[in-house]
C-alpha cells in the first residue's frame, strides 16, 4: 500500500515541481488557556475593550417611513462602482507575516479572506505599501534571511509617529503578490520610494520589475505616500513645500519615461492626507486649470488621498478618550462630513477623467482606539464610508492593515510565537468589506445614491443600489443601541407606484441579509448569521449557515416591509438575479481549508542583474542592523526558520499528499 501511495506521489511530484503551496492553515479555535491569552491581552489587536454607547435618542426616532424609490433612474446617482470599491492597504513592513513568506509559501487564511471578497464582488484590490514604502529598496534575494521577501531595518533620517523602520524586498515579493492575484482575482497598487528623487535609480528599477511580473495584475504605482507630512517627518527640510513636491514630482516622472516601461501612464498621486488640500495641488501657479491634473496626465493613471477621521498618535500630549470619542463613529453625519470635504476635488477629478481613490484609511492613524476600531460601531461607520465615498464618485477606498499592536486591522495573523496553534484575529471593519461587496456584486455596473432616509435622519441612513437604470439593492442603518425594540423600525420601501406617477414596479417579495451585534461596543459580529470567529480563531472562512430572510411585500399597498433592529444593518435584494449575482456559488470550492499546491505554479520568473541592484541605489541587509519590529502597530518577531532533516521531507510528504487529494478529487479550483 506504501508503495503505491509513493508512486503516486511521485507521479504528482512530476506534474508540481514548481508549484506555489499554502500553508499556515489551521482549524478555527478559541482562545483555549489564560496562558495563552496572557501571552497576547497586552497587544491591541486582542483589547477586550468595550466601551458604553450614546443613549437612545429621546424621544424615539420615526419608526415606520416611506422609502421611495424610482424605476428607470434616480437623480444622483454616483459613478459606476466595482464589487472591489473597498479593498485593502497592507502596510509593506508585515507583508510576510500577512499574506507569505515567500511566492511558494502563502498564508491560507489570508487567501480566505480575499476569496471571501472574490466571489461576492468579483475581485480584491490591494495596496501594498504605507509609510514604509518611502524608504524602501529592491535587493537581491540572497540578501533576505531565512527565505523571506522583506527585511526590516533601523529607519535613516526620518521620525514618524508610528516608528515605521526601513524596509528592503526581493523581486519575489512581486512574485508571491502576483500569485495571491491569479489564487483569488486581486490586483496590487505598489508603492514605490520617493525619498529621493534625485538618486532613484532603484524606485524605477523596481518599476521596471513590478511591471513584468505583475503584468495586468498591476494597478498603479503610487509615488509618495503623505508628501504634505514630508517636512515634518524628517523625510524633506522642514520648509518642504507643494511647489517642492510637483518638482520632485517631475523628477521621477522623468526618469520613469527613460525606463522603457509598457505603460507610463500609471502613476498614482498625490496621495495627501493632512496639511495641504489637494484641490490647492491641483490649482497650484495655474495658468490652466488643473494644473496637476492636466500636467501629468499622460503619467497619472489616478488622483489619490489619505485620510484618517482622528489619529491616536499621542503628538504633544494629545491625547483622545476613547470613551469620549465613540460617539464620533455614531451616526451618518460622522461620514456625510468627512466626504464633504473631497466633494470639490471629486469633482475635479472626474471633469479630468481619472479614477479617484482614498488610498488609505481606518477608524483612526496610529493603529485606532481601543474598544471604538474592533466594535460594531466601527463596522457600521467603516460600511457607511464606503457607501458615501462611493456616492460621491470615488472608485476606491481600501482600509489600512497594520501589525499585531493595532486596533483597527481587518485581520491580524498570530504572533509568531503562537502561529502553531492558534488561527486569526477578524477585525469588526472587515465585516464592512463582506457588506460592500454583496450590495455592489459583480456586475461593475452599481451605482450608488444616498436616499437621505427617515427625513434625513443621522441614525437611520438608507443607500440604493442601482444597476443598468434599476434598483437591485438597498441598503438600511441603524444605528441606535436599544435592546428594547422601542428604536426598532419598519422601512416600507416602493419602487415607483404611490404619488410618483409612475407604475409600480415594487415586487412581490424581497430577501434580505442582516448585519448584527449586540450593542454598538460588542466585538461579536455576524453577517446574515455567520461569523469569522473570535480572537486568535479564524482561518479567514465564514463559520456557520447563512441566513438569508424572505419577506412577502404588500401588493395591495405596493410596498415591502423591511424590518430594522437596533443596532442593525439590513440589506434587501429586490430580485433572484440581484442575490446570486452578489453570492458565493456554492457548487465551486472558494476557499482553501488545507494545504493546498497551484496547478499553475510560478509561470513568472524575473532576474534581477546584481551589478544592476549595487548601482542603483539598494542597500543590503548586512548594511544595517536588523530589526523585528514594524510601524507602531507590530512586536518583534523573526519568522521561524524552516525546519531541517526529517521535518523538512515530513513537509514535503505532506504537500505532496494534499496535492495528490486535491487533484484527484477536484477539491481545489482556480
Amino acid at each position: 500500500m506504501l508503495a503505491s501511495q509513493l508512486v503516486l506521489l511521485a507521479c504528482v511530484w512530476a506534474r508540481l515541481a514548481d508549484a506555489v503551496t499554502i500553508y499556515n492553515v489551521k482549524t478555527t479555535k478559541a482562545i483555549a488557556t489564560s496562558d495563552a491569552y496572557a501571552a497576547v491581552s497586552t497587544l491591541a489587536a486582542y483589547d477586550q475593550t468595550v466601551l458604553t454607547s450614546p443613549s437612545p435618542p429621546s424621544p424615539a426616532i420615526t419608526n415606520n417611513f416611506l422609502i421611495q424609490l424610482y424605476p428607470g433612474s434616480m437623480d444622483g446617482l454616483s459613478i459606476k462602482q466595482s464589487g472591489a470599491f473597498m479593498g485593502f492597504s497592507i502596510e509593506l513592513s508585515v507583508v510576510q507575516t500577512t499574506l507569505g513568506k515567500n511566492s511558494t509559501h502563502l498564508l491560507a487564511p489570508f487567501l480566505n479572506y480575499m476569496a471571501n471578497i472574490r466571489t461576492r464582488g468579483g475581485s480584491v484590490s490591494i495596496r501594498v505599501g504605507g509609510n514604509s514604502q518611502d524608504q524602501s529598496y529592491l535587493v537581491s534575494s540572497d540578501s533576505i534571511p531565512n527565505n523571506g521577501v522583506i527585511s526590516k531595518q533601523k529607519q535613516a533620517g526620518a521620525t514618524t509617529p508610528t516608528e515605521t523602520p526601513d524596509v528592503v524586498f526581493s523581486s519575489d515579493l512581486l512574485t508571491m503578490m502576483k500569485n495571491i492575484g491569479d489564487l483569488v482575482n486581486a490586483n496590487f497598487y505598489f508603492g514605490l520610494n520617493f525619498f529621493n528623487p534625485d538618486n532613484e535609480t532603484n524606485a524605477v528599477l523596481v518599476a521596471q520589475t513590478a511591471e513584468k511580473i505583475l503584468g495586468d495584475r498591476l494597478l498603479g504605482f503610487q509615488l509618495g505616500n503623505e508628501p504634505d507630512l514630508y517636512g515634518s517627518h524628517g523625510r524633506r527640510n522642514s520648509s518642504y513645500s507643494m511647489e517642492n513636491y510637483m518638482n520632485d514630482y517631475q523628477t521621477m516622472i522623468n526618469d520613469l519615461n527613460g525606463a522603457s516601461l509598457s505603460n507610463n501612464q500609471i502613476l498614482i498621486g498625490p496621495s495627501t492626507c493632512c496639511n495641504w488640500n489637494e484641490t490647492d495641488i491641483f490649482n497650484l501657479g495655474k495658468s490652466s486649470p488643473e494644473r496637476y491634473l492636466t500636467t501629468y496626465a499622460a503619467n497619472l493613471k489616478m488622483v489619490a488621498v489619505q485620510k484618517y477621521p482622528n489619529d491616536n498618535c499621542k503628538i504633544n500630549g494629545n491625547v483622545h478618550d476613547p470613551q469620549e470619542t465613540f460617539s464620533s463613529y455614531i451616526g451618518h453625519g460622522t461620514v456625510t462630513n468627512l466626504a464633504a470635504q473631497y466633494i470639490t476635488s471629486s469633482q475635479m477629478v472626474q471633469a479630468a477623467g481619472k479614477p479617484f481613490v482614498l488610498m488609505e484609511t481606518n477608524t483612526a492613524s496610529c493603529g485606532g482606539f481601543p474598544g471604538i476600531s474592533d466594535s460594531f460601531a466601527a463596522t457600521m461607520w467603516a460600511a457607511d464610508l464606503g457607501f458615501q465615498f462611493a456616492f460621491i464618485n470615488f472608485s476606491q477606498v481600501l482600509l489600512h492593515v497594520g501589525g499585531q499592536d493595532t486596533y483597527y486591522n481587518p485581520f491580524t495573523p498570530p504572533p509568531t510565537n503562537l502561529s502553531t496553534s492558534f488561527g486569526w484575529t477578524t477585525g469588526a471593519v472587515y465585516y464592512s468589506t463582506l457588506l460592500i461587496a454583496e450590495a455592489f456584486g459583480k456586475s461593475g455596473n452599481a451605482q450608488i445614491v444616498d436616499l437621505y432616509s427617515n427625513s434625513n435622519n443621522d441614525l437611520t441612513p438608507g443607500y440604493a443600489i442601482y444597476e443598468n437604470g434599476n434598483p437591485v439593492r438597498v441598503v438600511l442603518f441603524n444605528y441606535i443601541d436599544d435592546s428594547s425594540g422601542a428604536n426598532d423600525y419598519v422601512a416600507n420601501i416602493a419602487i415607483g407606484g404611490q404619488q410618483t406617477g409612475q407604475p409600480s414596479t415594487t415586487p412581490s417579495s424581497v430577501q434580505v441579509r442582516y448585519m448584527r451585534a449586540p450593542r454598538l461596543g460588542s466585538h461579536n459580529v455576524t453577517w446574515a448569521g455567520q461569523s469569522l470567529g473570535g480572537e486568535l480563531g479564524s482561518d479567514g472562512r465564514l463559520q456557520g449557515t447563512q441566513e438569508t430572510v424572505t419577506i412577502q411585500c404588500d401588493t395591495t399597498a405596493q410596498t415591502c416591509a423591511i424590518p430594522v433592529k437596533a443596532p442593525s444593518i439590513a440589506l434587501v435584494f429586490f430580485t433572484n438575479d440581484a442575490l446570486t449575482e452578489s453570492s458565493p456559488d456554492a457548487t465551486v470550492t472558494q476557499t482553501f481549508p488545507t494545504t493546498a499546491v497551484t496547478n499553475k505554479p510560478n509561470k513568472i520568473t524575473v532576474s534581477v542583474d546584481p551589478s544592476v541592484l549595487s548601482i542603483s541605489n539598494g542597500r543590503g541587509a548586512a548594511e544595517h542592523d536588523l530589526l523585528g519590529s514594524t510601524s507602531e502597530g507590530s512586536v518583534s518577531s523573526a519568522p521561524a526558520q524552516m525546519q531541517a532533516g526529517a521535518a523538512a521531507i515530513w513537509s514535503t510528504f505532506v504537500a505532496l499528499s494534499a496535492a495528490f487529494f486535491l487533484f484527484s478529487t477536484g477539491g481545489f479550483v482556480r
